[in-house]
Order: structure tokens, then sequence, then C-alpha cells
């Protein structure tokens, strides 16, 4: 399913891994696409989002590394036209010899690209809070039985 996608780099859900897709314009072939996926483990998704805008309102000197499962993906930050755009830089398998960049994108770009345009960022960010409800069961009988005593309070 598609969260967001802004020219040739796009945010994915399949049940619980999140993929992003892009023209790697490091290749002489422009047909070539890649992708780096990542779970939505403890608000993932919502923090790589967080992470990158952070970096447009300071431009972070070096390069934002993140190790994920499969890939190492660096955030590198440029201004273009004085504008702060960033471009995610994926190290394929790990391996510093296969590289794919995607285009830089700007702030508008990231943010139709996260869904938050178009309302599907709460696919991710619902599914933080979906979690929280399953890990709190015992709080949710607790507070069943609260309501339980309301009930006698109100009957006396």
């Amino acid at each position: 399913m598609e969260i967001g996608k802004d020219n040739s780099v796009g945010l994915y859900k399949k049940e619980d891994k999140f993929t992003i897709n892009y023209q790697d314009l490091n290749t002489s072939n422009l047909n070539t696409f890649r992708s780096f996926s990542f779970q939505n483990l403890n608000g993932d998704v919502s923090d790589l989002y967080k992470l990158i805008t952070d970096g447009f309102i300071s431009l972070p000197e070096g390069n934002i590394a993140l190790e994920l499962p499969n890939d190492i993906i660096e955030l590198h930050y440029e201004k273009n036209y004085g504008q702060p755009t960033v471009q995610f830089i994926q190290f394929i398998n790990k391996n510093r010899k296969y590289v794919g960049k995607s285009q830089f994108l700007n702030k508008k770009q990231v943010d139709k690209i996260f869904g938050k345009t178009n309302g599907k960022s709460s696919l991710y960010e619902r599914t933080a809070m979906m979690n929280n409800v399953h890990s709190n069961k015992p709080d949710t009988s607790a507070s069943s039985y609260n309501s339980g005593n309301k009930n006698k309070k109100t009957k006396k």
C-alpha cells in the first residue's frame, strides 16, 4: 500500500514492513529502482521522519548513518537553491562499493512521501498506538473494573 510518493521516491507499507523505493541516480541506467525496508518497531517511521525534518532545521555537518538489517542508509543534506534538501544514500548489503542514491528532496516532498499531506501518515502513527493498546491489556481490564465501580457509585 502506498503511503506517499513524490517523483521517483515513495514510501510503501506491507503488513508490518515499510519500504522506501527510489530511482537510483547513481547508475547510468535510469530505470534502476532500489529500495530499503524496515519495521515500525518503536515508532521507527515517525522517528525517521522526525530525524529527516530535524536535519532541515539545522543542517548536520556530516551524513547521518542509519543501520538497517540489510543495508546502511545515510541521510545526506545539501542546500539546493538556498533550500535544505536531503538525499538517501544506500550502501546495499552494507557494502560500500554498491551505492544507490535518491534524488534530493525538500521538506514539502518529504511530507508528501511520508503521507503527511494525504493523511496516510496515520497508517504508521496509529500502528504505534495500537501496539500500546495490546501491550496494556492488564490496564484495559483494570479500567473496565473501575468503570464497574463507577456504576456501583451511581446506583447509590
